[in-house]
């Protein structure tokens, strides 16, 4: 006999449909050499680390091996996927390294690591954790310090594109860190005696109540809002839950004020839950367990309002909202846990996965039928019986699939259970009110279950009442089809429609109309669709009207009833025109076509005009001929010069602009019948046809609505997106010719940016968009008026496009991906998107542009964002490139070559250490200031070390003096041949390894030694005593040094003590000692009296040159010795 789960503990169920065994012995994990250390679980990745140091990413999607990223570094402890970035994984190894993998499967690259750490060398990392919204991990070992990497990136912007940042230690607590959590710009930090919260915006700590601990507890922040209660009286987004001895869990807030405590350990008393799993048969045991007093060493997170923790014998799931246990299962040697959504992911002590799900019983009585187990089916029902019979189970456990699982069991050797299974389908409920009465008809002929998205899915029986049902319901439609047929109502009818309704059946039946949508019956919805496709269809009409008598002039103006308003003028438009209307209309149409003619003849003669060397390389007979040209293309398609008609008075003028707003405002309008779309936009074209499926109708922002109305709000002419005259193809590939002439002419004739504004606005429709892009970059560079015009042309032209859609959503990732989707890609309007997208995000979308080089241009770049926000494109641009490649790279960027000043310029006032701690009041190099880090050295070294000529080196130079670029400043000193300044640098500057290095200037006569020995005596007793404050840190190490008050160093004291490191001071004696090294200790000494350089030398310095001559000595010797013995051999071969 099956026992009964009790009603209270059946909501839930821990379920294992999988089995990952054949994957780890794909792998061959599951053999005793290799074993599984650490899992992390993303929506995309399962990620699984090894004692041999690999890291297995197993695509989830048909659990498919895609990488395996090795590491020399040890074994893997932790392993963490990026949650809002699948692109990102960090790692930690058993040496202390923290590391983070780019994996680059979007772009099918090489995984590479975009960061390293090495802050916790020698430590084990207890924690991995990332930051919700940047590429920033937090890292926690056995020592108790946290620490905070950054990884730059060149697919994103979240830092600056492999920049490499420091790595930044953010506390260090007073034990071990057993958990690290981060939201909302806090950070939590678990250690075994405490819980700490940390503003990492703000740089503040806080304790987490009063009282201490002892031994690893976990602690985890839980979104609030999502779980029913949270969220209310403008809360805080989230609360932090740290666990506590004896089975219980604080709830704190942000400011570490302890609100409540969670007491489980009365409530744990429940009997556990079976897990069902296709491995065995799941065991309830009803009786009564003794309360537990346990440690939770990790809290996770699980679903909305759940709260996950786990032993080494059990998994438990907690509401704290409602203080409820939701269930605990029995799960043997569990050594670590990683949840998504509602999935489990454990990993036990002998290296095997479960893979677990927490669904309702129903559900997992659904799934295991869809497995065909059907014992392990039946098993489930029967002891979760009392979720079974509800009439809620029937959406997903009809009463049919029942006796269905029935039916599957062996009636001889499941006798018991097959009656256990009848006794619980006896107490079906069935499906409840709220379902209409066709679904319960369904319901009792057929079988359905309802899916996961909530559409029913029928499986019908043929020769049932459900067959009859059907073809009720056919025919039904077959009859609303016949009746749409007939409801075709004229304007004059949908007018008179209140009218017609008080009709006798009599006169219905003369209509022709079967039925009428009465107020006590709804409109079947082919009806309303008909309907809503007739009132569309005839706001359409009346605004194409309205705009169409605008244009008229007054002698063509209709004259309806003005005391009926716009309404009259609809309906005489409806109604026949008179023979006059009609003949005016006519001579209308033919003054349209003889004003095509007179354009074509224009426009042929000019083209022929301009194929003329002679005209076409004249600038002043080119823009006569398009002087003469211009004035016949304003008359036929530019804006006309109208004027309201007297007959309408100023009230009724005001209503009709008033009407025009909101029919702009409308979401769609008639395109007109007769219309070529200009060549060079056919890519759009083609793209919002197949894209947005509008047939006839085109957003309002993109109608082609001519300004031919006065301004309603300002006097900004509309942007033209389309011909207000249809244009044959060959006419409108010559004026397209012709207007972009006209507009890189600068509008001849007209004078001024203002004009060219306008032209492009009024015959946007005629310009060839990527040669008007070009032309605003180098033609109108100086000019963003223009700029502005054509994207705010742009912006209008792909405003129907779906991509639009995406990017109002805010969300960058599917913005960006829905871009590359575009491929391939359109300049103009790929830039229109990148300009909303901008507009957006800001600085973060700058930093995802370098994927869409070369179709985007840095030029495009510089004149959309700010310059702060074009560095970090530029810099993630180049170093997009392979190393050997970058320098010839941002050499082909650099069109005209006056953007090396500009782009060097911004390198060094963005991101830069401050004037006054690179430079002394005199302008000279403070000292050791070249250790200062800059944003974006790395580019400035590159622009410093292209080819270039005299002049511009010497500019460059200057500028890095003003900024304090000494690194620069030195290189660019060595290219010019300015020996004695850059000596001189150096030795205020005070870092001997300048010298020596392959990007120092090492002294290459006597003469140079001697000059950086007269600088540094003049140096060194004109200046104060060096600061005696850490200097910057560096990479290089510790730059701190301690000094005497002649700014001379002692050798005793310098040996005293074990943080200064005397042997990079520039000091005469320092200086001394390398020439000792490079002549020897005699040629050098003498050289120096001989040129009146006395020489004061310490005891530890007299040592040295006693060595080196010793060592001199003996070098002398054994070269004469071997090369007697070379004489002797050779004349006794001679012999």
């Amino acid at each position: 006999m099956i026992p009964v789960v009790p009603v209270e503990s059946c909501t839930h169920v821990l379920a294992e449909f999988d089995c990952l065994d054949p994957l780890l012995s794909a792998l061959r994990l599951d053999s005793g050499r290799i074993k599984c250390t650490c899992l992390s679980v993303s929506r995309k990745w399962l990620a699984l680390g090894t004692s041999s140091g690999g890291l297995h990413l197993i695509q989830r999607e048909g659990w498919k091996q895609k990488l395996i990223l090795t590491h020399k570094e040890g074994s893997i402890t932790q392993v963490s996927c990026c949650p809002h970035d699948e692109d990102f994984i960090a790692v930690a190894t058993s040496q202390g390294l923290v590391a983070v993998w780019e994996l680059h499967l979007e772009r099918r690259g090489r995984p590479e690591r975009v960061c390293v750490s090495w802050e916790h060398r020698g430590q084990t990392v207890t924690s991995l954790c990332w930051d919700t919204v940047a590429l920033r991990v937090f890292a926690g070992d056995v020592g108790g310090k946290v620490s905070c990497v950054r990884a730059g990136s060149s697919k994103l912007g979240k830092g600056s594109g492999f920049v490499i940042f420091p790595v930044q230690t953010i506390t260090t607590v007073d034990s071990r860190v057993v958990q690290l959590g981060y939201t909302d710009g806090h950070l939590m930090v678990s250690s075994l005696s405490r819980c700490y919260l940390c503003d990492t915006e703000r740089e503040k700590f806080w304790r987490v109540g009063n009282k201490e601990r002892d031994g690893e507890f976990g602690a985890c922040f839980l979104l609030r809002g999502q779980g029913g209660q949270g969220g209310q009286g403008g809360g805080p987004p989230a609360l932090l839950y740290c666990a506590r001895p004896g089975s219980r869990i604080w709830e704190s807030s942000f400011s570490g004020e302890v609100l409540s405590t969670h007491q489980f350990k009365q409530l744990l008393a429940c009997p556990p839950l079976p897990l069902v799993s296709y491995k065995n048969e799941p065991l309830f045991n009803p009786a009564q367990t003794s309360p537990q007093s346990l440690a939770f060493p990790r809290l996770l997170q699980f679903g909305d309002q759940n709260l996950l923790t786990w032993t080494d014998s059990a998994i438990y799931i907690f509401t704290p909202h409602s203080g409820q246990v939701l269930l605990w299962t029995e799960v043997k040697d569990v050594v670590e846990i990683s949840v998504f959504r509602n999935e489990v992911f454990c990993l036990h002590g002998d290296g095997r996965l479960s893979h677990l799900l927490l669904v309702s019983p129903e559900r997992c009585v659904e799934r295991l039928m869809k497995r065909e187990n059907w014992t392990l089916a039946a098993t489930v029902c029967c002891m979760f019986q009392h979720t079974v019979v509800t009439s809620r189970a029937r959406k997903s456990l009809p009463t049919d699939r029942l006796e269905h699982l029935k039916a599957q069991l062996n009636s001889a050797s499941q006798q018991q259970l097959i009656g256990q299974l009848e006794e619980v389908i006896g107490k079906l409920e069935p499906l409840d009110s709220a379902c209409s009465s066709r679904r319960s008809s369904i319901s009792s002929h057929e079988s359905f279950n309802v899916l996961d998205c909530g559409i029913y899915r029928v499986i019908s029986r043929r020769g049932s009442q459900s067959d009859d049902d059907t073809n009720s319901l056919a025919n039904q439609s077959m009859l609303e089809e016949e009746r749409l047929k007939e409801f075709n109502f004229t304007e004059e009818e949908q007018v008179d429609n209140d009218s017609q309704s008080v009709r006798g059946e009599g006169d219905r039946s003369d209509l022709g109309l079967q039925f009428l949508p009465l107020s006590f019956r709804s409109k079947p919805p082919r009806v309303a669709l008909q309907a809503v496709r007739d009132s569309v269809s005839s706001f359409v009409k009346k605004t194409t009207e309205k705009i169409n008598t605008l244009q008229m002039n007054s002698d063509l103006w209709p004259r309806p009833d003005l005391r009926e308003g716009v309404q009259g003028e609809v309906t005489a438009t409806s109604t026949p025109l008179p023979e006059e209307s009609e003949h005016e209309m006519n001579a209308e149409q033919s003054s349209s076509e003889s004003e095509l003619q007179e354009l074509r003849a224009a426009t042929k003669k000019a083209t022929s005009q301009i194929q003329n060397p002679m005209v076409l390389l004249d600038p002043v007979c080119l823009s006569d001929v398009l002087q003469d040209w211009a004035p016949v293309l304003e008359r036929v398609l530019g804006p006309e010069d109208h004027s309201v008609p007297g007959e309408i008075t100023n009230l009724e003028e005001k209503n009709l602009e008033e009407e025009l707003v909101s029919s702009m405002s409308c979401c769609v309008v008639v395109q007109p019948e007769i219309l070529t779309a200009p060549s060079t936009n056919l890519d759009e074209s083609a793209t919002l046809t197949e894209e947005e499926d509008l047939g006839e109708t085109i957003p309002c922002s993109t109608a082609p609505v001519r300004a031919s109305f006065p301004p309603l709000a300002n006097h900004v002419e509309l942007i033209q997106l389309f011909s207000p005259k249809p244009l044959p193809p060959d006419l409108q590939a010559d004026l397209s010719q012709l207007a972009c002439l006209y507009l890189e002419m600068g509008c001849p004739g007209r004078g001024g940016v203002e004009s060219v504004c306008v032209f492009l606005r009024r015959f946007f429709f005629l310009l060839d968009q990527e040669r008007v892009r070009k032309m605003c970059m180098l033609r109108y560079r100086d000019h963003r008026e223009v700029l502005k015009a054509y994207i705010a042309g742009m912006l209008e032209f792909t405003q129907a496009s779906k991509v639009v859609e995406v990017i109002q959503k805010g969300d960058l990732l599917k913005s960006l991906r829905s871009l590359r989707e575009l491929q391939p890609w359109n300049t103009p309007l790929l830039l229109s998107h990148l300009y909303r997208l901008y507009e957006k995000h800001g600085e973060v979308a700058v930093r995802a542009y370098p994927q869409f080089y070369p179709t985007i241009l840095p030029s495009d770049i510089m004149a959309m964002a700010l310059p702060s926000h074009f560095l970090p494109y530029l810099d993630n641009l180049v170093q997009s490139r392979a190393e050997q490649q970058r320098l010839s790279f941002l050499g082909s960027l650099l069109q005209p070559e006056t953007l090396r000043q500009d782009w060097l310029e911004l390198a060094l006032s963005h991101d830069a250490p401050l004037r006054d701690d690179t430079l002394t009041p005199d302008g000279q190099p403070r000292w050791r200031s070249h250790f200062f880090s800059w944003g974006y050295g790395r580019l400035l070294s590159l622009l410093i070390r292209l080819p270039a000529d005299l002049t511009s080196k010497q500019k460059m130079l200057e500028m890095c003096r003003t900024r304090g670029y000494w690194m620069g400043y030195l290189y660019l000193c060595r290219e010019l041949q300015r020996r004695a300044e850059a000596f001189s640098a150096i030795c205020r500057l005070d870092d001997m390894t300048l010298l020596e290095e392959d990007d120092g200037i090492v002294p290459q006569s006597l003469d140079e030694w001697v000059l950086l020995l007269k600088l540094s005596q003049q140096i060194s007793s004109v200046d104060e005593v060096p600061p005696t404050s850490s200097p910057p840190s560096s990479t290089n190490g510790s730059c701190s040094d301690d000094t005497n008050s002649n700014g001379t160093s002692d050798g005793s004291s310098d040996l005293s003590n074990s943080s200064t490191d005397w042997s990079i001071r520039v000091s005469p004696e320092n200086i001394i000692l390398r020439l000792v090294k490079v002549f020897g200790p005699d040629q050098a000494l003498t050289a120096l009296q001989e040129r009146g350089i006395q020489v004061d030398l310490s005891s530890r310095s007299t040592l040295v040159c006693d060595l080196l001559r010793m060592a001199e000595k003996r070098q002398r010797a054994l070269i004469q010795t071997m090369l007697e013995r070379c004489d002797r051999f050779l004349w006794s071969q001679h012999a």
